[in-house]
C-alpha cells in the first residue's frame, strides 16, 4: 500500500510529510526534491511569502545513503516565517492578547471551516487550509518522480490559459503534440507557457488584475508519459484510474473542474470524431490514431499519454477585499479581511498537479508490479 500524510500549519514551525510504501533501494537524491519545490515557488504572480521561504526537504527517516529502505519516509520543510508568527502561533498558552480574525473571506474556507470546527478565530482555519500545505505535496511528487524515472515514466505540466487569455485552438494530445524543446520552453517561461506570446499577454493580464487590486484563475494541463498498459481498472468505480487522477487533481486548493483527455469537448462531437481507432504495428506495438480518451479507456490506461486539464479559479483573498460579515457580531460589513496573497498562482498549480498525478500512478505501478525492493519490482516489471 502506498499512501501519505501531510501535516503542519501556514505559519508553524515547518511542514513535515510521512510516505509510506515505497520500496526499498530506490536512488533518491534531495536536490530533485529541492528542484520541484523551487518550481512550485515561481511562476509570475507568485506574492511575497515567496521572497520569505526557500523551500527545500530535509529527511528524517526512511533514506539511507541515498537510498530508501522500505520504512517510512519522513521528511520535513521549515517555514521560515515562523520566526515572525512564533508568539501568535505558539503550541504553548501566551499571556499576551493575540488578535482575533472574525471577518471571513469570500471564496476561502473561513466561513466553512469555522461554523464547522466550532472556531471563534478564523485564523484557526487560514493556517490548515492555506495553500502553504502544497509544497509537502509537491515534495512526495518529487520522491515519486524519481520512482517512476525507474519504468521510463515522465510528467510534465503547461500553463494554457489565464482568465481569458489562452490558446484559441485545441492541442494535439499525441505525443507529436509535445516535445523536448516545448517543455524547455515552458521551464524558461515565467508563466510555465511554451508561447513567448501568450506569456507576454498572460503577464500583462495579471499586471491588470493586480492594479485593481484583483486576482486570476485560469487552466493548466499536466500530462504523463510513458504510462503502460493496464493500470487501474474498471471492476470498481473507486479503482478505475480516472476515478483516482480526478479525486487528485480535484483536491488541490482553488481547483474547481478536472477533464480528460478531450473532455467536455467530446460532448460536442459525435462518436466517430471522438473514438480513438486502435492500431497494431507488424512488430506487435499497440497505439492509437488520437489520444482523445487522454491515455484512459476504460478506467485503465491504454498506453497513450495520460493527459488532464484542471481549471484553477482566481484565488479569494484580494487586495480590495468583498463585502462580507463579521462573525463575532454577525453584521454585514463592507469589506472581508485581506490576508497577504498571490496574484495568480495557474503556474504554480501546474507544479503541484504534477505532484498529484505522480502519486496517483506511483500507487497504480506499485499494485501491478508490486515488490518490497527496486530490484524485484523493476523484475516483475520486465516480466
Amino acid at each position: 500500500m502506498f499512501r501519505f500524510l501531510t501535516a503542519g500549519e501556514s505559519h508553524g514551525p515547518c511542514l513535515t510529510i510521512v510516505v509510506e510504501g515505497l520500496p526499498a533501494g530506490l536512488q533518491v537524491e534531495k536536490a530533485l526534491v529541492d528542484a520541484d519545490l523551487r518550481r512550485r515557488q515561481g511562476g509570475y504572480g507568485r506574492g511575497g511569502r515567496m521572497k520569505i521561504e526557500k523551500d527545500e526537504i530535509r529527511f528524517l527517516s526512511g533514506v539511507r545513503h541515498g537510498k530508501t529502505l522500505g520504512s517510512p519516509i519522513t521528511m520535513q520543510i521549515e517555514n521560515r516565517d515562523w520566526v515572525n508568527w512564533e508568539e501568535r502561533m505558539n503550541a504553548a498558552p501566551v499571556e499576551a492578547e493575540m488578535e482575533t480574525v472574525t471577518r471571513v473571506r469570500p471564496g476561502h474556507a473561513d466561513f466553512t471551516g469555522a461554523i464547522k470546527y466550532g472556531q471563534d478565530d478564523v485564523r484557526n482555519v487560514i493556517e490548515r487550509s492555506s495553500s502553504r500545505e502544497t509544497a509537502s505535496r509537491v515534495a512526495i511528487g518529487g520522491l515519486c518522480r524519481q520512482f517512476l524515472a525507474q519504468f521510463g515514466i515522465e510528467i510534465h505540466s503547461h500553463v494554457l490559459s489565464v482568465v481569458d487569455i489562452g490558446y484559441e485552438e485545441e492541442r494535439a494530445l499525441t505525443p507529436e503534440g509535445y516535445s523536448p524543446q516545448m517543455w524547455e520552453a515552458v521551464e524558461a517561461s515565467p508563466m510555465r507557457c511554451a508561447s513567448p506570446e501568450l506569456t507576454e499577454k498572460m503577464i500583462a493580464r495579471i499586471l491588470e488584475a493586480k492594479r485593481a487590486g484583483d486576482t486570476c484563475g485560469g487552466v493548466f494541463e499536466v500530462v504523463a508519459f510513458g504510462v503502460p498498459i493496464g493500470l487501474g481498472s474498471y471492476s470498481q468505480w473507486d479503482r478505475r484510474l480516472s476515478t483516482r487522477i480526478g479525486m487528485a487533481l480535484m483536491s488541490i486548493p482553488s481547483t474547481k473542474g478536472v477533464e480528460i483527455g478531450a473532455g467536455f469537448g467530446a460532448t460536442r462531437k459525435t462518436g466517430s470524431q471522438v473514438h480513438d481507432v486502435l492500431r497494431r504495428s507488424p512488430e506487435g506495438a499497440w497505439s492509437h490514431l488520437t489520444n482523445n480518451a487522454g491515455g484512459i479507456e476504460g478506467g485503465i490506461s491504454n498506453g497513450e499519454p495520460i493527459v488532464a486539464r484542471v481549471g484553477v479559479k482566481p484565488i479569494p483573498s484580494l487586495a480590495h477585499p468583498l463585502p462580507s460579515v463579521d462573525l463575532a457580531t454577525g453584521e454585514n460589513i463592507d469589506q472581508s479581511r485581506y490576508e497577504r496573497s498571490d496574484v495568480c498562482v495557474v503556474p504554480a498549480a501546474g507544479v503541484v498537479g504534477e505532484a498529484m498525478l505522480t502519486a496517483v500512478l506511483t500507487e497504480a505501478m506499485l499494485e501491478k508490479y508490486g515488490g518490497d525492493s527496486m530490484e524485484e519490482m523493476l523484475r516483475h516489471y520486465r516480466a
